[in-house]
């Protein structure tokens, strides 16, 4: 019609392009000289209007007009869809003229690169070793007869109870049937053998769609399923015949898992099959994160209220073929010290020969998230580490290097420092204050927690001079009974574990996600409009004893227009005193005691002191 080249066509099709029908020439200008009225922009001129159009005259069953439409757009009704009229007409209308499927596999087909041309510059995101290894090479090159590359991305179940395809796509070589490969799971490190199995394929096969075809070998380029891995991996990994060959990137997710369910059986016997039928369930959902906490509890936790509830669905049917009981799970806190000890603890051994003298204080919050990410932790250098101490912590010289342990598991966020002077034997002891300090840092005074953010100082050590009176037996239990001691005088409290929420919602849905958040101890941390966008951005935190049923609850408070992300962010100070009779903190340590089977009562600071 219009006498041009179809690609110069397209081209002008998109953007500030606009046609001058009385001159017949395209401008990008929307007003030119001598024209009294804005021109329509070429795409809505060709494209919109003539959809709209038809659009209408359907809805408003102008039969005349959409017929002779149909008629120069060459759309023929057959059979039944004659009679139709209005919007199913509509429908059917549009489903043979613009079909959303075969447009999206020209799409497909015409825009998305091919995976040797792709992976030259997606080698650099999916590789996680050097770029100039065999690997990686073998990788840019995707060619079939060098090295194999594969990354397993899923899990997908078969018709077989319990066994899984192990299913992914293969980025260099050919993976054939018995063929011998290297399976890498994600912490597998080059060099070691964590994570690692060396085994034969079974068989490989084709997936086409509900169907799967059996197949001798697939070269790269492909997507491949797998059988008889399927019990060396979890959720994903990287097969490779290489020895050196690092890992594919793991798939990040743009969801958390933050609701978490506990479970558990009914009847003790089917223990084993729960177990069996967590592994499986986690095999099966990537997304999914099944723990045993520290309580002896198996807990579930997934991205929403649905999705546990999916998973709980396919666990009681499917995996593990059991009755079981859901609860919300036990929140598991921190016990620390909010202040230096009001006195010098003193501890006798069991013989009364030897005595300790400790404090405690508490550690900065940033230094204790630094021991726990590692950077300044028990494996970081420790000149480094009692530089930083000085300058940025204000640690004095001889505290920042004489710190004797980390605890509890050797790498947690407390600290012994040695602030002794000239004591005899000193050295000969370290090793049982050290496991005397994991020990108490593990299980402590209050209800049994782990403690966090607490530094222990020895000032002093009173020690026998016979060995035989300074042992394990001796030294452990008045190390212990003395760490106790100082922290319950050192205004003792609970730290509980706090999310970072983000939700994004429209305007008017804000004063609901703000009602929900104050009612469960939350507060908000910033909101921040999206550009161009009637959205609003909101962070808050909260903590997460109060977050079971706050997805539902969030939900419910805005109708449905917010949906929160929850992460773990830090770990915060329950505020009040915990040894005040009736307060609130009280009341949460009293319960713990309660669940754990521990005498129901504040323990005494005279069970932990002794006196000179």
């Amino acid at each position: 019609k219009m006498g041009v080249d179809k690609e110069k066509m397209m081209k002008r099709l998109w953007g500030d392009n606009f046609f001058n029908a009385k001159k017949k020439t395209w401008t990008n200008v929307q007003q030119p000289e001598g024209c009294t009225e804005a021109l329509p922009r070429a795409f809505c001129q060709f494209i919109m209007t003539p959809i709209n159009q038809l659009m209408r005259a359907i809805i408003e069953d102008q039969k005349e007009k959409y017929e002779k439409m149909m008629q120069t757009l060459g759309i023929t009704l057959k059979g039944d869809d004659k009679n139709l009229t209005g919007k199913p007409l509509m429908k059917r209308t549009m489903q043979i003229w613009i079909n959303a499927a075969d447009t999206l596999l020209n799409m497909i087909v015409s825009k998305l690169p091919s995976p040797v041309v792709a992976q030259k510059y997606r080698v650099e995101n999916l590789y996680e070793g050097p770029m100039d290894d065999e690997a990686a090479k073998a990788i840019r090159a995707c060619d079939k007869s060098g090295p194999l590359m594969m990354y397993v991305s899923k899990m997908v179940p078969t018709s077989d109870k319990g066994r899984f395809y192990a299913f992914g796509r293969v980025f260099s070589g050919t993976i054939a049937t018995g063929q011998k490969v290297r399976i890498q799971g994600p912490h597998y490190k080059v060099g070691t053998k964590e994570d690692l199995h060396v085994k034969n394929v079974q068989r490989t096969v084709l997936m086409m769609g509900r169907t799967t075809e059996q197949i001798a070998d697939v070269p790269c380029g492909n997507t491949v399923a797998l059988v008889g891995i399927d019990q060396f991996l979890l959720k994903s990994g990287t097969l490779t015949t290489l020895e050196d060959a690092h890992n594919i990137a793991d798939m990040k997710y743009s969801v958390s898992p933050v609701v978490k369910v506990a479970v558990k059986v009914k009847d003790g016997k089917e223990l084993p099959k729960l177990v069996e039928g967590l592994k499986k369930l986690s095999k099966s959902d990537p997304l999914v994160v099944c723990t045993t906490e520290e309580s002896g509890e198996h807990v579930i936790a997934g991205c929403g209220e649905l999705h546990v509830e999916i998973c709980l669905k396919d666990l009681r049917d499917e995996y593990a073929q059991c009755e079981f009981t859901v609860s919300d799970p036990v929140v598991s806190y921190r016990e620390t010290v909010n202040q230096l000890s009001s006195q010098t603890c003193l501890a006798k051994s069991p013989n009364k020969h030897n005595r300790i003298y400790l404090t405690a204080e508490p550690l900065a919050p940033e230094l204790a998230a630094a021991i726990e990410d590692g950077s300044l932790g028990p494996r970081a250098d420790a000149k480094e580490r009692a530089k930083v101490l000085r300058e940025r912590y204000e640690w004095e010289e001889g505290a920042a290097r004489k710190i004797w342990c980390f605890g509890p598991e050797t790498d947690g966020a407390n600290v012994v420092v040695d602030a002794t002077q000239a004591v005899q034997y000193l050295v000969e002891v370290r090793e049982h204050v050290d496991s005397a300090f994991q020990w108490a840092t593990k299980e402590g005074p209050l209800c049994e927690e782990s403690l966090r953010g607490v530094r222990f100082g020895i000032l002093d050590m009173t020690l026998h001079a016979d060995k035989v009176h300074r042992g394990a037996g001796q030294i452990m239990p008045a190390m212990r009974r003395c760490c106790f001691a100082a922290e319950l005088t050192g205004w003792p409290t609970l730290q509980e574990p706090v999310f970072l929420v983000e939700t994004t919602c429209p305007q008017e849905a804000v004063r609901g996600v703000y009602g929900c958040i104050n009612a469960r101890r939350g507060y908000v941390l910033e909101e921040c409009p999206r550009e161009g966008t009637p959205l609003v951005h909101v962070k808050a935190h909260l903590p997460v004893a109060e977050s079971f049923g706050f997805v539902a609850a969030l939900r419910q408070a805005t109708s449905g227009q917010a949906s929160p992300q929850c992460v773990f962010d830090h770990w915060a100070n329950l505020p009040g005193d915990c040894l005040q009779q009736g307060s609130r903190t009280q009341e949460l340590i009293l319960s713990i005691r309660k669940r754990k089977n521990i005498k129901v009562e504040m323990p005494r600071l005279g069970d932990f002191l002794d006196k000179l």
